[in-house]
């Protein structure tokens, strides 16, 4: 009996993969299933009213009919176009700016300053000034999550870019490679992992900018339903927008996966 135990194992209650993820998942499922229960047994316990602490129920509720009416995912669609307009173009003006410092030094001692300064600006504070050059539309979200968002990635490039081994430099320059060759072969290639670290704070800020100074999308609803004093609204609405950026950063790492290879292999 045992060894016919031993040549016909039983079968697994889950099948492979899904046995692979429920294992590495759990550290992050568990926390959040025990988060859950608390805050339940929180507002059952000390019979918390709803309009100062809804309970999981109301806030599932109140999502579900906010995405069954529509307007939920009319919001959704029209924050995460603001999120990856700003974002892309966040990530071109990082990237060139950084390129640019590099190759001139000295627009880097002349430049970099102001944009600091411009950087530690509230953003709250200038998206009138947004709304007063591109409108009320798609045009001012994209302006202030662009200028949220190329700060990270200007800096963490510049960092990448000046972390390049000078001997890659020297050997390619005594191959008489052009600055452009130095620049694409070398320079970039180096400043890539750099690079992705940027883009997932510059995606964390991106969603932060994308609620301000906006006429539609979720921080408008966000905003009606804490005036009406409708929390539940509120904790879904915060709910959706932590769904897009976690779908939204984990998108960005699986590219990173796939371009910075190298590093996942040192992992």
């Amino acid at each position: 009996m045992p060894a016919d135990h031993a040549a016909n194992p039983p079968a697994p209650v889950f099948p492979p993969r899904l046995a692979h993820w429920i294992r590495y998942r759990s550290q992050y499922l568990i926390p959040a299933a025990v988060l859950i229960a608390v805050w339940w047994l929180s507002v059952a316990i000390f019979d918390v009213p709803g309009y100062v602490l809804p309970d999981p129920a109301s806030v599932v509720r109140a999502l579900a009919n906010g995405l069954a009416s529509g307007d939920y995912v009319e919001a959704a669609a029209a924050t995460t176009g603001s999120i990856l307009g700003g974002f892309a173009a966040g990530t071109a003006i990082g990237m060139t700016l950084a390129i640019v410092m590099v190759l001139w030094p000295v627009l880097d001692r002349l430049v970099f300053p102001y944009i600091v300064a411009l950087q530690s600006m509230p953003k709250i504070a200038i998206a009138p000034l947004m709304i007063v050059w591109f409108g009320f539309g798609y045009g001012a979200k994209v302006a202030i999550v662009a200028m949220v968002a190329a700060f990270p990635v200007l800096v963490n490039m510049l960092a990448g870019l000046r972390a390049t081994e000078h001997e890659r430099i020297e050997l390619m320059r005594a191959l008489a490679a052009s600055r452009l060759q130095i620049l694409t072969q070398v320079l970039i290639p180096s400043a890539l992992p750099y690079l992705f670290a940027g883009l997932s704070a510059a995606l964390v800020l991106s969603v932060t900018g994308a609620i301000v100074g906006a006429r539609k999308g979720i921080g408008v609803l966000i905003l009606q339903a804490n005036y009406a004093l409708d929390l539940a609204s509120v904790f879904a609405l915060l709910l959706l927008l932590g769904g897009i950026s976690a779908v939204l950063n984990l998108i960005l790492r699986m590219i990173g996966a796939r371009v910075v290879f190298w590093t996942q292999r040192k992992r």
